[in-house]
């Protein structure tokens, strides 16, 4: 009698305070979702002996198997604690923890290849948290194939009561809405649907004002544009209050404005024109790197258009 295996969230976990963030982040999801929460964490360890080859002069740290052994039992005993304290948050959370031998980023896209979500910090132990994103978070932003979330959310800063989505009307944007909308119905959010139909900055559209731009006209096709996106989402989530806002501004500027009390901000992998063959779009890496809350990269499991 074969058994469907229960669907699962992985989160990273590097010791740092922001992967602790993002751990706690995860189970609240997973808790949420009733699925499993599986905590990893990839030690990189040196070279035995007999492998190590290293050119004239240099030194590098050389470890037996006894020392290998112990640096992941080491990781274990930090990972246990960790699942010990999102149980301990979330009663009857199933949390595996995995210490795993081997690099970051292609450790975690293999456990998580088939989860239903990845979170991880935005940086490690010695990258700047509110400026820059690790260099495991920004190669897996850019290479995993499923939905992942970036836990961008300082400490002082309270959780916001709602949901901004990014919504332009393509495939992608209609895949950030489905999760966008299941998120804030879950968790008692409102949700904000942001359109920005300008590339240009405001000071630039300034001359185009004075010559009696048709204001009207792009706010109805941004509203017709509105209602094809978000049908079938009220009704299949009567409970989450919806409003739309049509910027004038870029993308980036627009839904980095309106996620300052956000909860989340959830956009698509890709950009628009051009920018859709590109892996990872600019407006997703851009707020990646500069949102003031958690962030969520949303593309189907399956990208037609991915390299």
């Amino acid at each position: 009698m074969s058994t469907v295996e229960r669907p699962v969230i992985v989160a990273g976990y590097d010791g740092s305070a922001t992967a602790q963030q993002a751990v706690m982040w995860a189970a609240a999801e997973a808790a949420s979702r009733n699925f499993g929460l599986v905590v990893v964490q990839a030690v990189s360890l040196p070279a035995l002996p007999e492998m190590a080859s290293t050119p004239a002069g240099w030194v590098t740290p050389q470890f037996n198997v006894d020392e290998q052994q112990a640096l992941l039992g080491h990781a274990d005993s930090e990972l246990e604690s960790v699942a010990a304290a999102c149980r301990k948050a979330h009663s009857g959370l199933d949390v595996t923890p995995r210490a795993v031998s081997g690099r970051g980023p292609e450790t975690l896209a293999q456990i998580a290849s088939d989860a239903q979500l990845l979170v991880i910090g935005p940086s490690g132990r010695t990258a700047l948290p509110r400026a820059l994103l690790g260099s495991t978070a920004a190669e897996l932003m850019h290479t995993y194939r499923r939905p992942i979330v970036i836990v961008r959310h300082p400490a002082e800063q309270p959780d916001g009561k709602r949901v901004v989505v990014g919504v332009d009307g393509s495939q992608t944007s209609t895949n950030a809405i489905d999760f966008a909308f299941d998120f804030a119905d879950r968790h008692g959010y409102d949700l904000l649907a942001v359109h920005a139909w300008s590339d240009l900055p405001l000071d630039a559209l300034a001359p185009v004002r004075t010559w009696d731009y048709a204001w009207q006209d792009i706010h109805e096709k941004g509203e017709r544009m509105f209602a094809e996106s978000l049908a079938g989402h009220r009704q299949r989530h009567p409970n989450v209050d919806v409003r739309q806002v049509i910027s004038p501004d870029r993308p980036t500027h627009a839904l980095l404005e309106h996620a300052q009390d956000a909860a989340l901000l959830v956009v698509g992998s890709h950009g628009r024109g051009m920018l859709k063959r590109a892996l990872l779009g600019s407006v997703s890496h851009a707020v990646a790197y500069h949102a003031p809350c958690p962030v969520a990269i949303v593309r189907p499991p399956e990208d037609p258009e991915a390299e």
